[in-house]
């Protein structure tokens, strides 16, 4: 089985039929036969957040969607705690240099907490970190 994590960038594109990934990203998704996605609630609510400047009828579609994901057998969210914001902090501290979101550091400890190496995003941040991403 696959196993994936999916990024902001992800359920974006995959939610978004104007977004310019759409159409790359669910041709994507088609070739899924036997997988497993993990993502985290930083995520989602970074996903919410990048929705929240539209229409209410937007908003509510993200809600929904974002609800889907949660309820999802193929999905592990993994959850929001203190140690994972702390963790994730710690990588935004050692990498100064790197213009990383506290969000994609969680992402990324969260990652290796779960041995993933896969990554659906275009983040190039997380190739810098070893990960391999896999839309470009």
């Amino acid at each position: 089985m696959r196993r994936f994590f999916a990024d902001t960038f992800y359920w974006i594109a995959l939610s978004n039929r104007r977004d310019q990934w759409h159409a790359q990203v669910r041709a994507f998704n088609r070739t899924l036969l036997t997988y497993h996605l993990y993502t985290a609630d930083e995520v989602l609510a970074e996903f919410l957040t990048f929705c929240s400047t539209g229409t209410p009828h937007t908003r509510r579609q993200a809600a929904r969607f974002a609800r889907d994901i949660l309820a999802d057998p193929h999905v592990t969210v993994i959850p929001q705690t203190h140690a994972a914001f702390l963790d994730g902090l710690a990588l935004y501290e050692s990498r100064l240099d790197k213009h990383y979101s506290l969000t994609d550091c969680i992402s990324m400890h969260a990652m290796r907490s779960e041995g993933l190496t896969e990554v659906l995003t275009n983040d190039r941040h997380f190739e810098q970190e070893g990960f391999r991403i896999l839309f470009r």
